[in-house]
């Protein structure tokens, strides 16, 4: 098959836009395709969790994004602390979708990356050796783009997921969900500002910029997505949850929708992928949705570049099925577990339920795991039996010599082995993996080698203290990780 990329990616939000930037970044060629012809701001996603600014600081663009928003180090309505996280980011961002998708489109362009807006994809054909996408413009004329791999980045009614006749199982998690972006005559003083009597639920979330977004519901008055909905419809429900309706006019966008629980079983099928609300969709609850769509494609980049250079077996790209769909899983169910939890507790019981929360949440070690669930660090891959304890683990950003940050030097889009003060590498291995790895020194005491991944997860650690032994095992485990050596070539 003549190719007219490496890789078409179906899908211009942030999951597409991110991979987009890395796969351009380590030199595999790419189309994005989307049918949207400008951006968006009646968007719903509008947190951004610690993990996803750690994944954008190691691609350079996090200080932009976080420039945009507003920065909570506590989440309200559970009073969860995240400041004493060991992050750089120890808050959640609160900031709109469409800001999140500018920084992502400018990192994309910025590498060469050609985006075809007010095109769809109108089906998706595979065969062992490339795939076919057909491609309606938007003058109505149609073209096929052929490419190796294809990635579906086109959210919950994926074209791409049901061309290959994929399932998507689940159910629904909530109906008659109430939108709005809104002005307010007299803002709360603490934002973001929550509220749950049992009948009734609404969350007031500010942009920052004199905009705020509303979300609410009504267990009384549950409506079809196409229902119109009315601005006084939405204040009475905040006036029941939240007491007030701090002088809610004049709306940009009210919407209603509803909210489900569903996952594909197979995030791969050939030579196609699925990332984000394609893969996966549920409540919410929780703000994770956004979050866990662009660290998918921060897991499915770096293979995907790996294997298309010629650095990596096809079967490296299984393990984004293995170490993505528990993810997508455990995010489903802990999203769904907060929703129940506001949504279902009766109106009697909803001051209990506060209360054993926050009783809870005085245990030191509940508050910090849930803290690490909130803001995604707590995410691990699987490990081979015997492994190192660190691997699949996240990667902290630790100092290196020469006032460098570990995630700095990942901006470089390649593998990173840290070794110990004071120990060394011989000159021929750096020769030989220079150009897939980046070789650093810890600037603190650890004691470990550590190979860490251009996704900022672990692949592989020792503890070996003699020069020889660590060595061997550092060439070992550099051309089971990072390809064969160059004078292997």
């Amino acid at each position: 098959m003549d190719f007219d990329t490496q890789v078409v990616i179906v899908g211009a939000g942030p999951a597409g836009l991110l991979l987009a930037g890395d796969l351009a970044e380590s030199g595999v060629s790419c189309i994005v395709v989307e049918r949207r012809v400008r951006d968006s701001e009646l968007t719903r996603a509008f947190s951004v969790n610690a993990r996803t600014l750690e994944q954008l600081d190691a691609r350079g663009a996090a200080d932009d994004l976080i420039a945009t928003g507003l920065r909570n180090p506590v989440l309200q309505f559970l009073q969860i602390d995240l400041s004493r996280l060991p992050t750089r980011f120890p808050h959640v961002l609160v900031t709109p979708q469409y800001n999140t998708e500018q920084v992502l489109r400018a990192r994309a362009r910025s590498h060469g990356v050609e985006l075809r807006e007010g095109c769809e994809v109108t089906d998706v054909r595979q065969g062992p050796d490339g795939v076919e996408a057909q491609v309606r413009n938007a003058d109505g004329t149609s073209r096929t783009l052929r490419a190796a791999y294809l990635v579906g980045a086109d959210g919950r009614n994926s074209t791409v997921r049901r061309s290959l006749g994929l399932p998507f199982p689940g159910r629904a998690a909530v109906r008659s969900m109430m939108l709005a972006d809104v002005r307010l005559a007299e803002p709360p003083r603490k934002p973001p500002t929550v509220g749950a009597v049992g009948d009734a639920f609404a969350i007031i979330v500010p942009f920052g910029d004199g905009w705020f977004r509303i979300m609410a519901w009504n267990r009384r008055h549950q409506m079809p997505d196409s229902a119109s909905v009315d601005l006084d419809e939405i204040k009475a429900i905040a006036r029941r949850a939240l007491g007030q309706d701090f002088g809610m006019h004049d709306p940009r966008w009210i919407s209603r929708f509803h909210s489900d629980e569903r996952q594909c079983p197979r995030y791969r099928d050939g030579r196609v992928f699925l990332v984000g609300d394609a893969a996966h969709v549920h409540s919410p609850a929780g703000g994770m949705g956004m979050n866990t769509s662009i660290q998918d494609s921060a897991n499915l980049g770096w293979k995907l570049a790996a294997v298309l250079r010629g650095r990596a077996p096809d079967a490296l790209l299984d393990t984004y099925q293995a170490e993505r769909h528990p993810v997508g899983r455990r995010v489903i169910r802990r999203s769904g577990a907060l929703l129940r939890g506001v949504l279902t507790t009766p109106q009697a019981l909803c001051g209990l339920r506060d209360f054993a929360a926050r009783t809870v949440l005085h245990f030191p070690p509940i508050a910090e795991r849930l803290a690490r669930a909130m803001a995604g660090i707590d995410i691990a891959y699987p490990a081979a039996v015997g492994a190192h304890p660190l691997t699949g683990k996240r990667a902290p950003d630790i100092a290196l010599t020469g006032e460098r940050r570990l995630y700095e030097v990942l901006r470089g889009r390649r593998f990173v082995l840290i070794t110990p003060t004071g120990a060394s590498v011989p000159a021929s291995m750096a020769d030989d993996w220079g150009g897939e790895v980046e070789f650093v020194t810890s600037a603190g005491p650890t004691g470990k080698t550590v190979l860490v991944r251009p996704d900022a997860y672990i692949a592989w650690a020792t503890s070996d203290q003699s020069s020889e032994g660590r060595n061997n095992k550092i060439r070992e485990a550099l051309a089971r990780n990072c390809g064969p050596a160059a004078t292997d070539g």
